[in-house]
This record gives C-alpha cells, sequence and structure tokens, in this order.
C-alpha cells in the first residue's frame, strides 16, 4: 500500500494512526499542500478531489479518512477500529463524523484562506474564527464522551476509528494558532493523553514525518 500524506494534514494524520493501528507497512509518498502539489496533473489523475490523504492498495485509490478507515477494516479485520455491535459501530462513526465533517472543514486552510481573501478576514479573526468552530465542536464531542460506553479511550478500553480523528483535531486545537486549554474538556483530555501512550498515535505525530517541516 501507498499512503499520499501532507505532514501538516489533520486527515493525513488520522489515516497514518489507522494504518499504524492495524500494523500495516506503507509506503509513504510526501504531496506537499503549501507547494501546491496536491494540484499538479498526475496527483490530479490519481485523485480529482485533489486531496490527502489518498490510499492506494494495488489498482484501487481511496480518498478521504472515513472510506479510508472503512476499507481497512474490510480488508484488515483485526485488530478492529469499529466495534462488533451495531450500536458500537454506529456510536463510534457519530463521533467520527463530528469531527470529519462538523468541526475540522470549518477550520482548514482551504476555508480560512478564502475567508482572508473573500472578506477580509484579517489573522485575528481568523483565529476566533478557528477557535469558535473547534470549542463548539469539542462541546458536543465531551458530551458524548459521558456515555458508559467510553472507556479509556473513545468507545471502550481499545483506541479506535473515533479515536484516530479525535486526536488530530485536539493536536490542532493545542496548536499556537488556536491555543485552546484541554482543561475546559476533561474527558477529551484523559482521551487524548492515552492515545499518546500508544506508539501507533505518537508514530502518526506530524513532527514524526518524513516531510515535516516545521
Amino acid at each position: 500500500m501507498r499512503l499520499y500524506s501532507f505532514w501538516g494534514s489533520s486527515a493525513s494524520f488520522r489515516a497514518r494512526i489507522a494504518l499504524a493501528l492495524k500494523g500495516i507497512d506503507v509506503e509513504y509518498v510526501a504531496v506537499n499542500l503549501r507547494a501546491k502539489e496536491q494540484q499538479a496533473e498526475g496527483y490530479r489523475r490519481l485523485n480529482p478531489q485533489q486531496k490527502v490523504p489518498l490510499l492506494v492498495d494495488g489498482e484501487v485509490a481511496i480518498a478521504q479518512t472515513v472510506a479510508i478507515v472503512e476499507y481497512l477494516e474490510e480488508v484488515v479485520p483485526e485488530p478492529r477500529l469499529l466495534p462488533r455491535d451495531p450500536v458500537g459501530r454506529a456510536r463510534v462513526r457519530s463521533l467520527s463524523l463530528h469531527v470529519a465533517c462538523e468541526v475540522q472543514p470549518l477550520n482548514n486552510s482551504a476555508v480560512e484562506g478564502y475567508l482572508a481573501k473573500a472578506v477580509g478576514a484579517k489573522e485575528e479573526a481568523l483565529v476566533e474564527w478557528r477557535r469558535h468552530w473547534i470549542r463548539r465542536g469539542f462541546d458536543a464531542v465531551e458530551a458524548m464522551l459521558a456515555d458508559p460506553a467510553s472507556g479509556r479511550f473513545c468507545h471502550g478500553d481499545q483506541p479506535g476509528m473515533a479515536d484516530c480523528f479525535l486526536v488530530p483535531q485536539v493536536y490542532k486545537a493545542l496548536q499556537p494558532t488556536a491555543g485552546l486549554d484541554l482543561a475546559v474538556w476533561p474527558r477529551i483530555e484523559r482521551v487524548y493523553r492515552a492515545c499518546l501512550e500508544r506508539d501507533a498515535f505518537v508514530g502518526a505525530l506530524p513532527e514524526r514525518q518524513p516531510d515535516f517541516a516545521g
């Protein structure tokens, strides 16, 4: 398998965690988003969405992290990233999709770049925009983690799909570009700290990637 990734992409971060939890070795192919390499003709042929990550397995190319994780769950069933029971799977998907659809898209560089260009948003306004949507998203996740189905991790006592999605968003929230304090969300902080005790999460950190540029 090959993973087209960018060290600073939180979506790529999710895929790296999932692959590591599954114990799958991949060829890492860097796509420099800052240099607009995702718009190059060769990459566009592979991924018309012009995004990362992209997982290539033989002749199959899969974009979008939800689809990537679901694919990995089918081709490499163990260790599981989704619970065996339908209620548990629905809960984990709900947590994951909340981050993937409701939080991260509103504070990615493309959206913020458009805001700066279209309405003249300055850096101070962009920082507040970023914080607003992360806070709102984390408030919901914090409430969801009160469910007894949560354990050491988002669901139970083994890391899974929801943790793959939550950790990169928390990592981003802690960076100076957002500078949020996890003390406001103690359940999220507990899960985040537990994840960072696992090699799969540590090895997937942006600063551990071969294309890391600081």
